[in-house]
């Protein structure tokens, strides 16, 4: 009934395999009782210029448009009601097979700062990402939305705040942004209070295997709503940034899939390390792999965890650094000093009850943090203004008299 060249697929892999085979494809007409259906699903058609059709018999109540379809249509659809579809978001193929581009749908302006707190195991970047989410959290311009979440493989933040239970976290939230547009109520529901502390938690990973339950168009999904609900998000993630460029493993890059997606949109990313040799040299190893995973070097803030209060010592560190990163590339060494977080005892037993940790410990790395983002904040400004028109008001252009005289 319908002038087109129709392929039956019987399961959602038979529809991967298909759109990964090279052959364009108009559009994807699907059932949405299918199992598997979801936001990856729609986004990897969406990137093969795939427009997505859904028939809809009411039953699951999913919002379709948010999750990326192009079109939702009735079970009972009728011929005219297809070809329609068809031709206001399908793309013909031509004869020489070319594969189309299709345009993602247009997604909110307004998004939350996030900060990337990330370093290598032991040097307590955990206890950074917690002063840090205090600190922000103490910024009255910020209104209290700040979130802290644990996107690390090895998630201790359930343990470090006590919270008792290990669910819901960020496995629930994306399966949410998988299926659906949660609300901000409902992203706030999935969260944990800090208690004492100014800040909301989401909870990790409950195991380091599950780390391939989540998808990454979910994640990225579930990364950009966070940000839509809380003014600042402090992820606290793995250093470990390798992709399939790096080592070759798909794979891999989808176990580091939290790190490499934080640190690509975070507007800063603190990089913790340790006052020893082999510390500071971590701390510059995990610098280059942010330089090399396309981080931004005005937005890298280095620090070093449990410092020495000794002036002399701290410029020792100092110069160890600066030494370090000069035999890295120019971008590199434009990164400035680290900042230095000062040890303290008793520290453990702080964190184990609750209560909220010493300003020696919150204000450095809060300072830090904030110079950056007002840095880039201004830059945006910048940007925003040299294409946006500007009122002009009345009188500040002078005045034009002719002359009587010519």
């Amino acid at each position: 009934m319908v002038p087109v060249e129709f392929v039956k697929c019987v399961t959602v892999d038979e529809v991967r395999a298909r759109l990964a085979s090279g052959r364009a494809f108009s559009a994807l007409l699907i059932d949405s009782g299918a199992p598997g259906v979801d936001r990856d699903l729609i986004d990897d058609s969406r990137a093969c210029g795939c427009a997505v059709i859904v028939v809809d018999d009411g039953r699951h109540r999913r919002d379709w448009t948010s999750l990326g379809a192009s079109a939702v249509l009735p079970a009972t659809l009728t011929r005219s009601e297809l070809l329609e579809a068809l031709d206001a978001h399908a793309v013909a193929i031509s004869r020489r097979d070319v594969l189309p581009t299709a345009t993602s749908p247009p997604l909110g302006t307004w998004r939350g700062q996030l900060v990337a707190v990330l370093g290598a195991g032991g040097v307590g970047s955990s206890t950074i990402a917690i002063a840090l989410a205090q600190g922000l959290g103490s910024d009255v311009r910020l209104g209290g939305l700040v979130l802290l979440a644990d996107l690390g493989l090895d998630a201790d933040h359930a343990m470090l705040h006590d919270v008792g239970d290990v669910m819901p976290g960020v496995q629930e939230l994306v399966e949410a942004y998988r299926n659906g547009e949660p609300s901000s109520a409902e992203v706030r529901a999935l969260t944990f209070s800090a208690g004492e502390r100014p800040y909301d938690l989401l909870l990790g990973l409950r195991r380091h295997r599950d780390w391939v339950t989540v998808r990454p168009r979910a994640f990225d999904a579930a990364l950009d709503g966070i940000r839509r609900v809380y003014k600042a998000v402090v992820a606290d993630v793995d250093a470990d940034l390798e992709g399939e460029t790096q080592c070759g493993s798909l794979d891999v890059e989808e176990r580091n899939l939290f790190a490499r997606a934080v640190t690509a949109h975070a507007d800063v990313a603190v990089v913790v390390g340790l006052p020893t040799p082999k510390g500071v040299h971590r701390l510059v190893r995990a610098v280059d792999a942010l330089l090399e995973h396309g981080v931004d070097a005005a937005r890298v803030v280095p620090l070093v965890n449990r410092a020495p209060r000794s002036p002399r010592a701290r410029a020792e560190l100092t110069s160890a650094y600066a030494e370090l990163v000069g035999s890295r590339t120019a971008t590199a060494r434009s990164i400035a000093g680290p900042v230095f977080v000062p040890d303290r005892r008793h520290l453990d037993d702080i964190i184990e009850t609750g209560k909220r940790l010493p300003t020696a410990l919150t204000a450095p790395v809060t300072s830090a943090v904030q110079a950056v983002l007002d840095r880039v904040d201004e830059r945006h400004e910048l940007v925003v203004s040299s294409h946006e028109p500007v009122a002009v008001a009345p009188g500040s252009l002078g005045s034009w008299i002719e002359d009587d005289d010519g």
